[in-house]
């Protein structure tokens, strides 16, 4: 089981930041209207919702749209300035704050609904964080991951980079590219998911597979 990595939290910083969230505005966005559907199908109109290494944003501001008190907690300032930026130009109140995700800026039993998109797998504490989202969640809340699987193959990525035809040149290079390496290689299985929820309090939990990738959907 892979309840901790040998490496640091390092946050995304400089261009890196600019690039994610240039790639994200331009090809991931109907994923992020998808994602927040998602929450608004299970969460009532008004629920405080806290987003987990939002990046730059777009899920939370999303999620604010549909009525959402929401809260992200990031752990690149840069990202968090970022985030504020694109929040004030779509007119939506979000507070993005600075922080880890294995010791959330929270108190304890605060928010209705947490979502992760894309970035548990990166945790240098995947048990630490998934014990955090239980803490700050109100009994009867729900935590939704969604992240890749460890398992795909270099053939189910390539049927996934279908879904970004718009995404051209190096942006697309380096996409198809990381997703065949440095990110499926840090991803988990679902065995290991299970594993981690097992070492949880939280009361039950349920793993559908989507695409490359996996919605876990715990509940406290």
């Amino acid at each position: 089981m892979r309840n901790a990595r040998k490496k640091r939290d390092i946050p995304i910083t400089g261009f890196m930041a600019k690039w994610y969230d240039k790639n994200t505005r331009t090809s991931r966005i109907l994923e992020m209207k998808r994602y927040a559907d998602l929450v608004s199908d299970v969460t009532a109109k008004g629920a405080l919702v806290l987003e987990v290494a939002p990046g730059p944003g777009f899920l939370a501001i999303e999620l604010a749209k549909r009525g959402f008190v929401v809260t992200g907690v990031e752990l690149s300032e840069d990202f968090v300035a970022i985030e504020k930026n694109n929040a004030k130009e779509e007119g939506v109140s979000v507070e993005f704050k600075q922080g880890n995700a294995s010791d959330l800026p929270l108190p304890d039993g605060k928010v209705d609904f947490v979502v992760c998109s894309a970035a548990f797998k990166n945790f240098s504490k995947p048990l630490k964080a998934l014990e955090e989202m239980y803490r700050v969640l109100k009994p009867g809340g729900i935590a939704l991951i969604l992240d890749m699987n460890r398992e795909n193959t270099k053939e189910d990525i390539d049927l996934e980079m279908q879904n970004y035809p718009d995404m051209k040149g190096f942006d697309r290079f380096f996409v198809k590219f990381s997703f065949k390496t440095f990110l499926r290689n840090g991803a988990y299985s679902q065995k290991e998911f299970q594993d981690m929820i097992a070492d949880t309090h939280f009361a039950r939990s349920d793993i559908k597979k989507y695409g490359i990738g996996f919605q876990v959907w715990l509940y406290k």
